[in-house]
């Protein structure tokens, strides 16, 4: 007994191929017909149109040069779909670059989220190969894909090869804040940073140092959601392309019957991902990032829990901005299989991953580089500890982070006193006024630059040194904000203070002159102000005036519903 065209008597979750996600005409019949009627315009055959289909996320932009090389990387994984006996339709979703998006990326994450979400929902995927590299890509279409439950896999785009000046080894973007710095100081001239500007991103791909993009691509290997190895290759590398193809074979499998998200990304799996973040010195944004992706599942991260895994794992990624290497070297000395290779017990090993094995069976295949330095031994850690601890305090009731790994440690334990930025427009008049009244022991405070304060949370946190103090060779000092940083950042930098301060977070009640205290062992930022003088702050408190303002669109969406940093930021209702 055959199957006829009109018998589409199953249900939306069971149907497959082009049965799959009918429009609604009030006639399921007449919509699979029209739906072949039209899709037969572009030449498909019947044959085609009887296999599984696999959707194919494109995020090319020419305003992402991260994603540079994603029409490759398309071409590959239509071949590996095809060569597996499935039909790969590619369609377009938003593409985010970090350095192209006004306000920020952050601003706009959720955004991408909903349309991988509703996209992949609307069409008849019967999976979904998601590419993505630059910074919030890959966790906006994570977010998506857990909440649409198609048996989806990551494909990451790769980072980019390193860059070279008059003998010295660069890599965007953590030279790029140091050698922007330098420039400041009045060290580097404008003719010499123009030439720089051109050698510190030489390729496509993400950045080649542990940012956020990096950071992400770990993860997702971490999260068994990626195939082993492909979250490291090179974007320029014959491999990366091997591994799309290698990526579209795994998704007509899943197609068949694979895992969905939610099955793949369980308590477990974001444990090791947490893990693993600790273990590479990872960005802070990698902790915002999964507390998305985990609340989308159903699931929240436990920031105790983040700080105590840290206290446990040692930094063992010899990469900047914790260490000296690049992205290229962590993957030739063998990338995340080998890192979870020696992280051991520390990982659950039963965890499930997209291929079909274990996170144990990965790293018991790791290659096995000898001589190699970028991948270290708990015997032989770049850091102790984990990259990352977080910290609470009258100042950050709902807690904070600092990427201690990569701070000054005489800076760890430190009392000042507080300077005061009102909001990053603030910052940016005042900052470089020779008459600023700050010294190198002082605490920056950013104010009003959290999800909702800035609005989109920006990369701000990496206060800048004051231009007196840069020109006096102060190279770091302790800030701290309700901001993001760029993992690509370094510097003794306390972000993601919550409840952020345009919310009434404590943050807000900062004023010049107060004296806080720093104490990474101890876990505390503290403001040294009396109760009665902060509740007399509080009484006195306003909020930005933005928030109070008519808004409309997106922008509206986003300030009345986006949520705070330990939750993701993430919208409410999602």
């Amino acid at each position: 007994m055959t199957k006829r065209d009109d018998d589409i008597s199953s249900s939306e979750t069971t149907a497959r191929g082009m049965r799959r996600n009918l429009a609604t005409y009030g006639d399921p019949g007449f919509s699979l017909f029209l739906r072949k009627a039209f899709i037969k315009a572009a030449g498909f055959s019947d044959d085609a149109l009887d296999r599984p289909i696999i959707g194919i996320t494109n995020t090319f932009s020419d305003f992402n040069p991260c994603h540079g090389n994603v029409p490759r990387l398309i071409e590959a994984v239509k071949r590996g779909v095809m060569l597996a006996g499935g039909l790969p339709m590619e369609f377009p979703t938003i593409s985010i670059h970090e350095s192209f998006a006004n306000p920020t990326s952050m601003f706009l994450r959720n955004l991408m989220a909903i349309d991988t979400e509703e996209m992949i929902r609307a069409q008849p995927c019967d999976s979904v190969v998601l590419i993505g590299g630059c910074d919030k890509t890959v966790p906006a279409q994570l977010m998506g894909a857990v909440s649409a439950d198609v048996p989806a896999i990551q494909l990451i785009t790769g980072p980019m090869l390193v860059g070279h000046h008059k003998g010295e080894v660069l890599g965007a973007c953590t030279d790029c804040r140091r050698l922007w710095g330098q420039h400041r100081a009045g060290q580097i001239d404008e003719a010499e940073i123009e030439v720089l500007s051109g050698r510190l991103a030489p390729t496509q791909g993400t950045c080649m140092v542990m940012g956020t993009a990096s950071t992400m691509g770990c993860l997702a290997e971490a999260l068994g959601i990626a195939l082993p190895g492909s979250g490291t290759i090179p974007a320029t590398h014959a491999d990366r392309i091997r591994a799309a193809e290698a990526s579209g074979r795994e998704a007509v499998r899943l197609a068949r019957g694979g895992p969905k998200p939610s099955e793949i990304l369980t308590e477990t799996a974001f444990r090791n991902a947490l893990t693993v973040l600790q273990a590479i010195g990872g960005s802070t944004n990698g902790l915002v990032h999964l507390a998305a992706i985990a609340r989308r599942a159903g699931l929240s991260i436990d920031l105790a829990e983040f700080d105590a895994i840290g206290r446990k794992v040692p930094v063992l990624i010899d990469l900047k901005p914790s260490g000296d290497h690049y992205m290229e070297h962590f993957h030739w000395a063998g990338g995340v299989p080998k890192l979870m290779k020696e992280l051991g017990d520390h990982l659950d090993r039963s965890a499930p991953t997209i291929d079909g094995r274990t996170i144990g069976e990965i790293a018991d295949a790791a290659e096995d580089v000898p001589n190699q330095s970028i991948i270290r031994t708990a015997a032989s850690p770049v850091k102790p500890t984990g990259g990352m601890a977080v910290l609470r305090g009258n100042l950050a009731p709902g807690g904070a982070v600092i990427k201690h790994s990569a701070a000054s440690p005489a800076l760890l334990k430190h009392t000042g006193r507080a300077v005061v930025f009102a909001s990053v427009e603030d910052m940016v008049r005042r900052m470089d006024d020779p008459d600023l009244d700050v010294k190198a022991d002082d605490v920056l405070v950013l104010t009003n630059a959290g999800p909702k304060g800035a609005p989109g949370m920006p990369e701000a946190g990496y206060i800048p040194i004051p231009k007196k103090l840069a020109q006096a060779g102060i190279k770091d000092m302790v800030r701290i904000s309700d901001a993001r940083m760029s993992g690509t950042a370094f510097g003794t930098i306390v972000l993601h203070i919550t409840p952020e301060s345009a919310v009434g977070g404590p943050l807000g009640l900062v004023r010049n002159g107060d004296m806080i205290r720093l104490d990474v062992a101890s876990r505390e930022i503290a403001l040294l102000v009396d109760d009665a003088e902060l509740q007399r702050r509080k009484a006195e408190w306003q909020p930005p005036a933005h928030l109070t303002e008519d808004t409309r669109g997106y922008r509206h969406l986003y300030l009345t519903t986006v949520l705070q940093a330990d939750e993701g930021c993430d919208f409410a209702f999602c």
